[in-house]
Order: structure tokens, then C-alpha cells, then sequence
């Protein structure tokens, strides 16, 4: 400030000058919220890398979401899960030369030129490990399905998250696809008494059963249902799995993950009014996940609790310790305690 400033607000008075300065430190703010966000992304190992920055850094893009701009990566990469090695060096590749982001070489370098962090490694065993230095460097974190290869690291990352006191979230993109948003609120229904969702699914061996893929049929389930499951039932065979949670309120919830027929994600809800189901298929999956992502980046407000995540991930291992035992019922307190 200079020194004819200081001057000028000593003539207004303090009072005056006061709200000067308000009015300023507010507009400067307002600048700030008007510039993009700087993201970087952990993890070149699946197709969201180059979709997200796509549609955040082409504002000539017809799905172009604002708000956001990509602009430092860190590689990552598995060499036990073929999806993950077979790509990580193409998706790099186009996203230094296409996009022009910066890869950098560690993950402390890449928190020092960013304001928020993708952690988008297709493996969910590396999330714990990787999200350890952005929690140390403070910065808001979205991690892509699934969070976690299992429930204790799922647990451990909402723990570590929690006491350094930085935002965090992670979902599907379906979880906001226009027809799970279209039937948790319709009218028509008069309430939620149960729901079928169901989905393409595969099994990766080193991570939960649902996690893999089915996560995607388990993040719509939520979405609809909310949380309070206790008890969880698995029935698998070769073509698919169909997975029962009975909720306390007596309400039931089913996720079924087809291993054969159409890629086709669907959802029945049951209420006392009328059972209704879900239409078209979504045209965009991610677009809408974005706009939820910037806003995320800019209020520090998670749109989906820790706490739905978490049991979410409780009810996907009693799935698993379900098949163990030869499909019987298994409490979602077994494995939370």
C-alpha cells in the first residue's frame, strides 16, 4: 500500500477505511475464485487421466467443464496388473505432448505446484501409499474408484485424511449419472423401500471382489439407499454375482455383477407409491463427477461423507467373507470392529 494511500484513509477515517480495506481484500478474493484451479494427477494408468484433462483444459471441447486446469502429473503405474502397465506409458506420452502437462517425478514436487490433487491410479493398493505425502502437503484430494484395494486401507486413508485435517472424497462417476440423481428423488415413488442396481463386473485378485468393477453398481445402490446396512449375503456363479443388504430400517438393497450380457448399467427402486426404473444409458459418465470435483476443490466441502464411503466398503468385504463361507450372512460390525 502506499504512502498517499495511507494518507487518503487516515482523511476517511479508521471506521471508513476499514470497510475500504474489506472491500478490497474481498475483491481480490473474488479474482482469485475467477482464476482455475491448479490440479496435478497421480497415476497415467487409466483412460479418466486423459478424459478429466480433456474436458478440464479444452474450453473448446463441447464437454468442457470449468474451473480446473491440469497442469503437472506424476506416473505411477503397476507392473502385476496388465491394464495398468500396458497403458501408463501412453497416456504419459499424450498428456506431456498433447496436453502439454509437466511430469514430474515425485510426489512431494508435484503437491509444490499444485492446488489440488487427482489421485487417479487405476490400482486402489497404491492409494494409501501415494495419498500419504498430499495429506502432508495439505492439499484437497479427489481419489477415483476404487478408494481402496480393501476395507483396513479404506479405513486407514479416512483416518490419516481426518487427522491432518484435509478434504477428501471418492466415488464413481456414476453415482451421479442423471438416472441414480432422476430416481433417488423422484416423487413418484413416495420414498425408497429397496432397490436392485446392477452392472457390468470383473475381479482383479489383488483387490475386493466389488471393488474392481463392481463398485460402480455398489456406489449407485448407495447413493440411493444411504447408509444403515448390517447384514450383507453373496450368491456367485460363473456369469454373476448378486450380492443382498438388509438395511436396520429393514429395508433391502441388491447389487448385481453381470460377468456376461450387454454393458449396461440399470437400477430398480421400490417404494410405496409405484416401482420405478431407470431409462437411457448415460451419454456422459464423467462430466458430471467434474462438475462436482471443481466444487469441491473450490468450497472444501466433501459432497459424499467419509462415513458412506467407508460402510460402502464395509459391505463390498462381508461380499467377500459372504462367498467364503458359503453364502451366508456376515454382519458389516465383523468387519468395521
Amino acid at each position: 500500500m502506499t504512502k498517499v494511500t495511507l494518507q487518503r484513509l487516515r482523511r476517511l477515517g479508521w471506521g471508513v477505511a476499514t470497510l475500504f480495506l474489506l472491500a478490497v481484500a474481498s475483491g481480490f478474493a473474488q479474482a482469485q475464485s475467477d482464476q482455475p484451479v491448479r490440479v496435478g494427477i497421480i497415476g497415467l494408468d487409466t483412460s479418466h487421466v486423459i478424459e478429466f484433462t480433456r474436458m478440464f483444459n479444452d474450453a473448446a471441447d463441447p464437454d468442457h467443464v470449468p474451473g480446473v486446469r491440469v497442469v503437472a502429473a506424476f506416473k505411477g503405474g503397476s507392473p502385476d496388473i496388465q491394464e495398468s502397465w500396458e497403458r501408463v506409458d501412453k497416456y504419459t506420452a499424450e498428456l506431456q505432448e498433447k496436453w502439454k502437462v509437466q511430469i514430474v517425478d515425485s510426489i512431494p514436487k508435484l503437491c509444490s505446484m499444485v492446488d489440488a490433487v487427482l489421485l487417479e491410479s487405476l490400482d486402489g493398493r497404491t492409494h494409501l501409499g501415494q495419498v500419504k505425502p498430499v495429506l502432508a502437503a495439505h492439499k484437497p484430494v479427489f481419489i477415483d474408484k476404487p478408494l481402496a484395494a480393501n476395507y483396513s486401507d479404506a479405513k486407514e486413508i479416512a483416518r490419516l485424511a481426518k487427522e491432518a485435517g484435509v478434504p477428501w472424497f471418492s466415488c464413481s462417476s456414476l453415482r451421479y449419472w442423471a438416472e441414480t440423481q432422476r430416481l433417488k428423488a423422484a416423487p413418484e415413488s413416495g420414498g425408497i423401500l429397496g432397490a436392485i442396481t446392477y452392472g457390468p463386473y470383473s475381479i482383479e485378485p489383488h483387490h475386493t471382489d466389488l471393488t474392481w468393477y463392481g463398485v460402480h453398481a455398489m456406489e449407485i445402490l448407495y447413493t440411493l439407499m444411504g447408509t444403515g446396512c448390517e447384514t450383507v449375503t453373496r450368491v456367485t456363479s460363473k456369469d454373476a454375482d448378486v450380492v443382498v443388504g438388509k438395511w436396520k430400517d429393514g429395508r433391502i438393497g441388491v447389487v448385481r455383477g453381470n460377468q456376461k450380457g450387454p454393458y449396461e448399467f440399470g437400477i430398480t427402486v421400490f417404494g410405496p407409491k409405484a416401482f420405478l426404473h431407470s431409462g437411457a444409458q448415460p451419454t456422459n459418465y464423467y462430466q458430471p463427477l467434474l462438475v462436482e470435483i471443481v466444487k469441491f476443490f473450490r468450497t472444501h466441502q466433501p459432497p459424499v461423507s467419509a462415513d458412506e464411503t467407508l460402510e460402502m466398503f464395509a459391505f463390498m468385504q462381508a461380499a467377500d467373507v459372504s462367498k467364503d463361507r458359503g453364502g451366508v450372512p456376515v454382519a458389516l460390525s465383523e468387519i468395521t470392529k
